[in-house]
């Protein structure tokens, strides 16, 4: 029970605090940076929508707005199949430049972005959601890294802004954080395992249309890695998105993402082979394998400390230690229905939430089921001012 218990304990340090370490202790002994230099290629922005009528105007006046050669620039909105009057609305912008494709058939947003990139003019391709909104200088930013050949894609930093200031919110740009602290550092060393799905540049030379199924912003980069490229991390290219602030909508949402990890990292599970793909291996096993492995972890740590709690006074603390835990995650939950937030508390919930998430996706990889279909789920109150404060916002590098 104690092997058990302190292996268990060593995996799960490793995947938060172990692997982070790695990668800031190589960054330092052998950086790759990028070589940046000024250049302005044509670029092509493909919005992907699925009734999006709630923000896709403000959406395209924002993307109309950004700082980049009108001539140079090419917008295009990919409707899959939308039922409301999110087509109407992008149409509305032809006059504008405003380019609008709607997919025969639903197939995903997957599909809808291999569509339009298929019609698309610019050397460099931009996915985007329809409910983020980019700093204006976002593509004169990205475009440099481009000038490195060994690049083939680039990602920039998303700041979730929450007005409510919700509990899962809070929790959501805590994990983020996070994120993009290993995301400057796996750059710096090797290439991303991952992008920001609402804001990232591709090399339209080097895009593989992607299955239909596939979490595009995870495989991109495994897509680069194959044709001995590498997807980088430009953090001053900033955007802006909307939280989920619901924490069954933050678990449906993990869920599915990480349910469609799990298969793409199946169905390429050849790049898990040092051998073959050198350090991106490692980053593949200790970023995603070890990380989703977690849930397992935990519940043997609290398995066998419940069983050496009677034993022994340090296990016993440490299992009285969970108990609170998962209580404060409990707490946070119930208090999210009565909109009170507690900060402290957020944290706990949250961290259920992406290992609860993680333990439910292994079961629908397992069973079989796959998602290429998706339906936003937005809060209208909000859906006026998001601009307005996007452009007020203060924006922390």
């Amino acid at each position: 029970m104690e092997v058990i218990f302190w292996l268990s304990v060593a995996a799960v340090g490793y995947a938060y605090a172990g692997y982070p370490l790695l990668l800031t202790l190589i960054s330092k002994i052998k950086p790759r940076p990028v070589r940046s230099q000024s250049w302005t290629p044509s670029v092509s922005v493909i919005i992907a929508a699925y009734n999006e009528e709630r923000d896709l105007a403000a959406k395209l006046e924002n993307t109309l707005a950004l700082d980049y050669p009108k001539s140079e620039l090419e917008i295009i909105v990919t409707s899959d199949c939308s039922t409301d009057r999110t087509d109407e609305i992008a149409r509305g912008f032809a006059s504008r430049g405003v380019r609008v494709h709607r997919q025969q058939e639903r197939l995903g947003k997957t599909a809808a972005q291999n569509a339009a990139v298929a019609q698309a003019r610019g050397e460099i391709i931009v996915f985007s959601d329809a409910t983020t909104h980019y700093r204006p200088d976002v593509l004169r930013l990205m475009a440099p890294a481009f000038a490195d050949q060994s690049v083939g894609c680039v990602t920039g930093r998303v700041i979730y802004q929450d007005v409510k200031d919700s509990s899962v919110g809070t929790g959501t740009q805590s994990y983020w954080n996070y994120e993009f602290f290993l995301k400057k550092h796996e750059s710096n060393v090797c290439s991303l395992i991952g992008v920001c799905g609402c804001m990232y540049a591709v090399r339209k030379s080097a895009y593989v249309p992607l299955y239909n199924d596939a979490c595009s912003d995870f495989i991109i980069a495994t897509t680069m890695v194959e044709q001995g490229l590498r997807a980088v991390y430009v953090p001053e290219a900033v955007c802006l998105e909307e939280p989920n602030r619901q924490a069954k909508r933050e678990l449906a949402a993990r869920v599915r993402i990480i349910s469609q990890t799990f298969s793409d990292l199946w169905r390429n599970r050849g790049m898990l082979n040092p051998f073959r793909s050198g350090f991106y291996a490692i980053q593949l096993w200790s970023h995603k394998v070890m990380r989703y492995l977690v849930p397992v972890f935990l519940i043997a740590i609290f398995m066998t400390s419940a069983f050496l709690a009677s034993r022994n006074l340090f296990y016993a603390a440490l299992f009285v230690g969970q108990l609170a835990f998962y209580l404060a995650a409990l707490v946070s939950s119930v208090l999210e229905r009565f909109g009170v937030t507690i900060r402290l508390l957020a944290l706990p919930q949250y961290f259920v939430i992406t290992n609860l998430a993680s333990l439910i996706a292994f079961v629908k990889f397992l069973s079989g089921e796959t998602y290429t279909k998706w339906t936003p789920s937005r809060d209208p109150a909000i859906a006026q001012s998001s601009s307005t404060e996007f452009q007020n916002s203060e924006f922390k590098l």
